[in-house]
């Protein structure tokens, strides 16, 4: 199996200049953790932001009652200050056990999904493989949710 047949194709991705405001509106609409960074003149990979990046970048009083006008700064950082450049990428002819051996490799995850040219094509997280490995052992008939 390829990653072609269990990648999330298109993802919702940011730019690096995207404000951090922005991003944390995304992640507190979305089901998923990792965004995609892309360079806005050429919109090719460039980095990647999980939920945890952006946690660790904003500051714990925000919208509390603590909250500083220092703490309100922290959304004036941009994607390109807290995401990860240095990713492991997988295009989308890799073998599914090579991907998941570099995510156990790396610690990661998710892999980003480019083509030749770094741009991108799409995602495939850790719940990828998880459906998929129950989409293979399910037996006929039989649905998890998670599967859906």
């Amino acid at each position: 199996m390829i990653i072609a047949d269990i990648m999330i194709a298109k993802p919702i991705t940011v730019g690096m200049d995207t404000g951090l405001l922005v991003v944390k509106e995304i992640f507190d609409h979305v089901y998923f953790h990792h965004l995609l960074v892309e360079n806005e003149e050429d919109k090719t990979f460039a980095g990647v932001i999980s939920d945890r990046d952006l946690l660790g970048a904003l500051s714990p009083y925000v919208h509390t009652a603590a909250e500083t006008s220092r703490d309100k700064a922290t959304f004036n950082k941009r994607a390109h200050q807290i995401m990860s450049r240095q990713v492991d990428t997988v295009s989308p002819a890799t073998n599914c056990n090579i991907a998941v051996q570099k995510m156990l490799d790396a610690d990661v995850s998710c892999l980003p999904v480019l083509d030749e040219n770094k741009f991108i094509l799409g995602i495939v997280t850790w719940k990828d493989f998880l459906k998929n490995y129950l989409r293979q052992r399910a037996p006929d008939g039989f649905t998890h949710p998670v599967m859906k």
